[in-house]
């Protein structure tokens, strides 16, 4: 059976932690952040685990 290849653009947004866990970055973090609160931002830097519904899809993408 061949290998599976990875999905490059699933792997540059997503990271798999040592407990299997996938992490994300927050949207709205990348321009316009001037109009934005620094309370906002600071929450906005920080990644958070992916939707329970979305994993499935996204561990097919990273298979290594």
């Amino acid at each position: 059976m061949p290998k599976l290849k990875t999905h490059k653009g699933a792997k540059k947004r997503f990271r798999i932690t040592g407990t299997k866990k996938i992490l994300r970055l927050h949207a709205y973090r990348s321009h316009l952040l001037a109009k934005k609160s620094s309370k906002r931002k600071r929450r906005l830097e920080k990644k958070v685990q992916v939707a329970q519904s979305d994993r499935v899809r996204i561990k097919q993408m990273l298979p290594y």
